[in-house]
């Protein structure tokens, strides 16, 4: 075989996978579409859904890396929304929410893109609901935007990172390097790669608990499936390198009450490395250890809303009716 002959079979078969990713992906998003609405901030287009509007004070929930608002919907809001208002929000490139090119993917960026939403909504000080990465989110935001965070309710976060900047096996294929390969590993094999070893995937993610039958629909784990989705989640692990240490830095300048809840068998982020190291340095954070994995808003809804409700409870038993309205 010839070289070029070899190279035409290699662009034959990119192109045949990426026709598969491109139809794949509109059948994805025909079967589920955004359950939301759009709100514009500078520099994104969120994905923004609301439930129990006008019953309480406020929860702002973000979810983590890969993941979108279906990993709360899936159990937790429902379960709140009865006594708080609950605003779920797509990352930026996250889910249906939209990144500009042009815009970072660093947790600063990604916070003022939250903040500005917040204010457009007018939403006050806001207990905010932190899952993996949207912890480091969340801590993030109460940095550098105190004013928007009553609190926080952080679940499984990622508060550190680890000594040796090691990935989680689960979230290997997202360190590609390069912009370019990167485009290319989406619209070709990241879809067909994430299918055939799916079970891996979700064991590490969601292990030693069981994966729901379920969350590839109600959970949004198809959603994830989409290059758009490849490209943000890679360029969000990507962007930690740079932006945890400062993070990591600051965190005695916390002014907010913090609480914790993880699992102490999960498998993507150490206990002790993300919860108990916060306790060790504010010793005023509130830990809670369960037995589980990672994907503890999914895995064990109950838990968790009680989890939050609880803390929303002593967060606003502390605040004045002036402060919660945000004026």
């Amino acid at each position: 075989m010839t070289v070029l002959v070899l190279l035409m079979v290699i662009v034959l078969v990119l192109a045949g996978l990426a026709i598969f990713t491109v139809s794949t992906t509109r059948k994805i998003e025909a079967a589920f579409p955004p359950a939301g609405h759009f709100v514009n901030v500078p520099g994104a287009r969120l994905h923004v859904s609301e439930a129990g509007k006008g019953k309480g004070p406020t929860l702002l929930l973000i979810h983590g890396l890969g993941g979108q608002m279906a990993n709360f919907t899936y159990g937790v809001v429902e379960r709140l929304s009865t006594q708080y208002h609950v605003v779920t929000v797509d990352r930026p490139g996250s889910g249906y929410s939209v990144r500009d090119g042009a815009t970072p993917a660093d947790l600063s960026t990604q916070a003022r893109a939250i903040a500005a939403l917040m204010d457009k909504m007018q939403l006050g000080p806001t207990l905010v609901v932190g899952h993996s990465l949207g912890g480091a989110l969340a801590l993030t935001l109460a940095l550098e935007h105190p004013k928007t965070v009553a609190g926080l309710a952080l679940v499984a976060p990622l508060t550190h990172m680890p000594e040796k900047g090691e990935v989680p096996a689960a979230f290997k294929g997202l360190t590609i390097a390069s912009p370019l390969l990167r485009k290319i590993v989406a619209w070709t094999l990241a879809l067909p790669a994430s299918i055939r070893g799916r079970e891996q995937i979700l064991a590490q993610v969601f292990g030693p608990d069981a994966v729901p039958h379920d969350f590839a629909t109600r959970g949004g784990g198809l959603l994830g499936l989409r290059p758009s989705h490849f490209l943000a989640a890679s360029a969000d692990l990507q962007a930690l390198s740079t932006t945890m240490p400062t993070l990591m830095s600051r965190y005695a300048e916390l002014r907010v009450p913090i609480s914790i809840l993880y699992g102490r068998e999960d498998r993507i982020l150490d206990w002790k490395v993300n919860g108990q190291s916060m306790v060790d340095k504010l010793p005023d954070t509130q830990l809670t250890l369960v037995s589980g994995g990672h994907m503890l808003p999914v895995t064990d809804a109950v838990q968790t809303a009680r989890f939050i409700q609880d803390v929303a409870e002593r967060v606003w038993a502390s605040q004045s009716p002036a402060a919660l309205s945000g004026t």
